[in-house]
């Protein structure tokens, strides 16, 4: 009998107990959110846009020549010589160091001819080779493409502008970018009635290098028709580098 008068008053006052805890933490789990919630209504999340135009500096050109024969190997033959001939030029006379000279492309492939009569058969080989060429002097660029030509190329396919070190202005993007940033956030606190704060947090998406072509067939064109000592003309232009920047400021 002692026993069980004595659970009972412990197991009420345990009971007792679990109920005030549990509504301790319901309170605290309550402010919790009510100060996350204000903590919401006190910041302002801008993207800012940083963007500079820059001349490039570097031409990447796609360089080769094509070959056919009746055998694959006669194809390949025909076509290494014409090679030969590009790579000794580029090195010899236009100075291209052999690291800025790297295949692109190589492939040998069989013709195909068909008819109702004999149906698909093969007539002949085509060899395809073209180099990648890293070049510097870019007021240079169309002799050289005509020289390569005058050489044996047949296939110009394009040329690629860009910035060999992008890392050189990366800097005045960002700051660009970040203006640009505190610009919007300004004006949105600003409309808002409020003062805007110090910067909570910052994120950088890539930095973004749009690449200028010039694209060309395998016939060059040259500045004037007329002329047949011509150069060919090619313009490199301005590259702009653009980067974007995620910015959250504090809301006073």
């Amino acid at each position: 009998m002692g026993n069980k008068k004595w659970i009972k008053p412990f197991a009420a006052a345990a009971i007792a107990g679990a109920l005030l805890i549990g509504g301790w933490s319901w309170s605290a789990g309550g402010t919790a959110l009510a100060q996350e919630a204000a903590a919401m209504q006190n910041f302002i999340s801008v993207t800012g846009k940083g963007e500079i135009a820059v001349k490039p500096d570097i031409a990447y050109l796609s360089i080769g020549a094509s070959s056919e024969a009746d055998t694959a190997a006669a194809a390949q033959k025909a076509n290494a010589a014409k090679i030969q001939k590009i790579n000794t030029l580029l090195k010899n006379t236009w100075k291209v160091d052999s690291k800025d000279i790297q295949t692109n492309q190589f492939y040998v492939q069989p013709n195909y001819t068909y008819s109702e009569k004999d149906g698909q058969k093969i007539k002949g080989y085509t060899a395809y080779h073209t180099l990648k060429v890293s070049y510097r002097n870019l007021e240079k660029v169309g002799e050289l493409l005509d020289a390569a030509t005058n050489a044996g190329a047949n296939q110009i396919d394009n040329v690629v502008f860009s910035i060999e070190d992008t890392e050189a202005f990366e800097t005045q993007v960002i700051d660009k970018a970040m203006a640009n940033a505190k610009l919007k956030a300004g004006a949105i606190a600003n409309a808002a009635q409020r003062q805007l704060g110090i910067v909570l947090s910052v994120s950088q998406g890539s930095l973004d290098e749009p690449i200028t072509y010039y694209r060309e067939s395998l016939e060059l064109q040259s500045t004037s028709k007329a002329e047949d000592s011509a150069n060919t003309a090619i313009e490199s232009g301005e590259i702009k580098l653009s980067t974007q920047l995620t910015v959250r400021y504090e809301l006073k």
